[in-house]
């Protein structure tokens, strides 16, 4: 088949590669250095699997069908699908997901007017979206179909997917769940059809659940802290109950990333006019984290405050919506001077704070190291890190 992908980042560019094994598919983006780091198999992204797909097809090891475009009319024409995964931040002032690059991609490919076209979906959307542009643009031929991918290790994780999920029962998303199927290299993933707003449910209370467990070890842990107890101890007796199991146990600065903080505010937004508590304590617990964390390094009174890292996890080179900004805000604005650390910055400031990239001045000049995840470039320093991994993984 003919596949368009519109956007490069970790969804577009981990679904391109996937689908590019058995089928032609162009990838779509706005930035003609993506475009042209794709089209000599370099990805512009940090990905172990699609780094490795890459190499492979540059070793002629691997097939890969897949080019890269920066004219939409050159991608959208004659394909018989084209995904959508282009960003769609969080507005805060509107409470709704800005939607406004998906609409750009919908009208484009109805401007090209090809009827056996069909639109797919996978940018995170609110519930309900689906419906509402196939009546603002009478079209019938579009769905959602959510995905569940990790920053770092997204085409592994559509290569060995949980479950898809199709937002349709149409003959296009039954072929369309054979594509995802066929190309994976998982056996027997279940599978599951249902209309396009459950769909939309889904994706936002995948990612709510996942961003109130994390809060919830982090209400732990700050309990622990506060009262001068062993948080490991504490986890580790929790975890072992195999009704509650020891994933996503792992204290940290907060949720961040790209998906969860927006994904949890655009449930509790759809949540109006539905009786709830939980959904809206999620999303404040994890303010109140930061807050915390920020506090207690206060008290320490340092000099310099010096942050390793401004991803929150190993394998990511992206920082979106990281926790760790919001401390740094928090400590910034008490008067403090900081320093950052971060080797995929080039800019010498971060919000104001000096960026230090040569980690032997980094560690010279910081009174205090905040390090979400423990790292063994700071074993020599370790007695001024403050952090709260317990486990040194993710």
């Amino acid at each position: 088949m003919k596949i368009a992908v519109a956007g490069t980042g970790y969804v577009g560019l981990s679904l391109a590669t996937l689908l590019s094994q058995n089928n032609e598919v162009t990838a779509l983006d706005v930035i003609p250095e993506k475009v042209k780091m794709v089209n000599s198999f370099t990805s512009p992204i940090q990905d172990e699997y699609i780094e490795k797909y890459f190499d492979d097809a540059k070793a002629g090891k691997r097939q890969l069908n897949l080019k890269a475009t920066l004219d939409y009319q050159e991608a959208f024409k004659d394909a018989d699908y084209v995904i959508i995964s282009t960003p769609t931040n969080y507005d805060e002032k509107t409470n709704f997901f800005d939607t406004s690059s998906v609409e750009d991609v919908i009208e484009k490919v109805i401007s090209i007017n090809d009827p056996h076209t069909t639109i797919v979906i996978k940018s995170t959307i609110p519930v309900g979206y689906v419906d509402s542009v196939r009546k603002k643009y009478k079209i019938d031929n579009i769905f959602f179909s959510p995905e569940f991918l990790r920053e770092g290790k997204a085409l592994y994780d559509n290569l060995y997917p949980s479950r898809i999920i199709v937002g349709s029962y149409s003959e296009e998303a039954h072929k369309f769940a054979e594509l995802l199927q066929s190309a994976s290299l998982a056996k027997d993933v279940p599978v599951l059809f249902m209309n396009s707003s459950e769909a939309e449910a889904v994706k936002l209370f995948a990612n709510t659940y996942l961003a109130l467990r994390v809060a919830y070890f982090n209400e732990l842990d700050t309990y622990a802290e506060k009262k001068g107890l062993n948080a490991k101890s504490i986890v580790e007796g929790v975890s072992l109950d195999p009704r509650i199991g020891t994933h996503y146990n792992n204290p940290s600065f907060g949720y961040g990333g790209y998906c969860l903080p927006k994904d949890t505010k655009q449930l509790l937004a759809n949540y109006k006019d539905v009786p709830q508590n939980l959904i809206e304590a999620i999303v404040k617990s994890n303010d109140t984290r930061k807050k915390f964390i920020a506090e207690e390094v206060l008290a320490k009174n340092p000099e310099i405050v010096g942050f390793y890292r401004l991803t929150m996890k190993a394998g990511s080179d992206n920082f979106r919506a990281s926790a760790v900004q919001d401390i740094i805000k928090h400590i910034m604005a008490k008067g403090k001077k900081v320093i950052i650390y971060e080797p995929t910055l080039n800019e010498s400031d971060f919000f104001g704070a000096k960026v230090v990239n040569n980690l032997k001045d980094f560690k010279k000049q910081s009174s205090v190291i905040l390090a979400n995840r423990l790292s063994l470039e700071l074993e020599d320093v370790k007695d001024r890190v403050y952090t709260r991994d317990l486990y040194s993984r993710d």
